[in-house]
């Protein structure tokens, strides 16, 4: 692909993205639950989660990984196993950000329902990630993202504590 090339279908492709995610936040509270910022404004953060995950979509997708939550003094090793729809591609995800509604690490692992949203073309990505588990546990993650991904979706994510 010549250079000219590449940087139209990076246009084409944020363009699509950025139309994805504004449709995303026009449908940010979906059956009176709350997503996105809506779900912790006013609050603060009671912990911080790092996390590294490979996830590969073709309009179905899966996802596995594992990261640590720093929550009251102390790292919490876990790991992660995901299925969801919505996205095409391959990337690899980091990703950071605030927990909120978290009182006792016991409320931590789980089902988490997911809605994203995020491209990735090589090393050049943007997205964010927003998980609520049935505790009310939220997290908010800025992801960056290396491969080639266009994500807008749901997906259930399996949170466990790994043993220390």
């Amino acid at each position: 692909m010549s250079g000219r090339a590449l940087v139209t279908a990076r246009r084409e492709l944020l363009v699509l993205a950025m139309a994805m995610a504004c449709g995303l936040a026009a449908c940010s509270t979906i059956g009176g639950v709350k997503l996105g910022p809506k779900a912790v404004e006013g609050k603060s953060p009671n912990g911080f989660v790092e996390m590294h995950e490979v996830q590969a979509a073709y309009i179905g997708s899966g996802a596995g990984g594992g990261g640590t939550l720093f929550f009251d003094g102390r790292e919490y090793p876990f790991g992660l196993a995901a299925a969801g729809i919505g996205g095409i591609g391959l990337s690899t995800v980091d990703a950071s950000g605030d927990v909120y509604n978290l009182t006792r690490v016991e409320q931590f692992p789980g089902t988490y329902g997911q809605a994203r949203y995020g491209f990735a073309i090589g090393n050049d990505s943007a997205g964010d990630l927003w998980l609520q588990n049935e505790q009310g546990v939220i997290l908010h993650l800025k992801a960056k993202r290396t491969g080639l991904m266009l994500t807008l979706g749901g997906d259930a994510v399996v949170i466990s504590l790994n043993p220390q």
